[in-house]
């Protein structure tokens, strides 16, 4: 079967085609025909970390990208519940166990599947999984402000739009940054206020919140061009770990909190959760564009560029 990988971490030129063997279906296991596969921000990252991470140093080549997947079960353990013919969505560790989801078929726990929400065709139901774990991990953190007042970076993006959404629907007030031809998208997805997005973004913010907010969530990784509009004793969450870039400096007076996605993938109620949201609007589903797999070093070019407004994804 057809797989898109790399054999030594580097620029999307890296990535290409390889023909391995189809992964067979064990106890407890669901194998997915994948239609569609989003590309995320950390794909890129899993694509081009030098040293290649330790945890992959094991793994033979091909390395395999990927989290989300959208498709059709094509052979499961009855035990699973699932049967051939099931519209699902898939969530998988990219690299390691087998691969991600850069694939024609990909093997999963049924703990790691949900139903393709209604309403919703593949391409847009591979954009939910990653980012709408990571957007529930950031609230998570923030349960005990509930109610206060949070700013997110990075509104304009997957990533940022899921915070802003499920923000507003645990009660709380959002100040959001954003280009003005994405204003009306932000405020589309709930924003309470908008301000220019830019090195002078916590000066703007400050203008709404005087006293600072009670939390930031930075999707777009300013670090410390941010960390001003947050109040003494405030919480500011990263969305990738610090030796990535993004991180605030411990000077200032702020609880810092991140997130990782790995633990969560594994957790069917929320995987289920999110394909509700998806199915009666809570989440805004956004595809940018959909790219042939072949056309993967392509679709990490165009990331890479920025300006990407949805999830690009790739069609198997």
């Amino acid at each position: 079967m057809k797989v898109i990988g790399f054999s030594v971490p580097g620029g999307p030129e890296v990535l290409q085609a390889f023909d391995i063997a189809e992964p067979p279906v064990g106890p407890n296991q669901v194998r997915v025909r994948v239609l569609a596969a989003a590309v995320n921000p950390t794909d890129a990252v899993t694509r081009s970390h030098r040293p290649l991470h330790p945890m992959y140093a094991a793994v033979e080549p091909p390395l395999i990208p990927g989290w989300d997947a959208a498709g059709i079960v094509d052979d499961a353990d009855p035990a699973t519940g699932y049967v051939p013919g099931d519209k699902v969505l898939a969530i998988k560790a990219p690299v390691i166990d087998g691969g991600g989801t850069y694939a024609e078929k990909v093997v999963v726990s049924p703990d790691s599947i949900t139903r393709l929400p209604h309403g919703h065709d593949f391409a847009a139901g591979s954009t939910i999984l990653m980012n709408g774990l990571t957007a529930l991990q950031v609230l998570d953190k923030l349960d005990s402000l509930a109610g206060g007042l949070v700013a997110v970076t990075g509104g304009a993006g997957v990533l940022g739009g899921y915070v802003i959404e499920l923000a507003k629907q645990r009660g709380f007030r959002v100040i959001a940054d954003a280009a003005p031809h994405d204003r009306s998208l932000l405020e589309a997805l709930g924003a309470d206020v908008v301000v220019d997005r830019g090195q002078d973004v916590a000066a703007h913010i400050r203008r709404h919140a005087p006293g600072g907010v009670d939390a930031l969530v930075d999707s777009a990784v300013l670090g410390n061009t941010v960390a001003p509009a947050i109040r003494a004793g405030g919480t500011y969450v990263a969305v990738r770990p610090p030796e990535l870039g993004g991180a605030v400096d411990r000077g200032y007076d702020l609880k810092v909190e991140t997130v990782w996605v790995g633990p969560d993938i594994a957790r069917k109620p929320r995987l289920d959760y999110l394909s509700d949201q998806a199915s009666t609007g809570g989440l805004t589903l956004r595809v940018a564009r959909e790219l042939p797999a072949d056309d993967a070093a392509e679709a990490h070019q165009l990331l890479e560029r920025g300006g990407i407004r949805g999830r690009l994804v790739l069609r198997f």
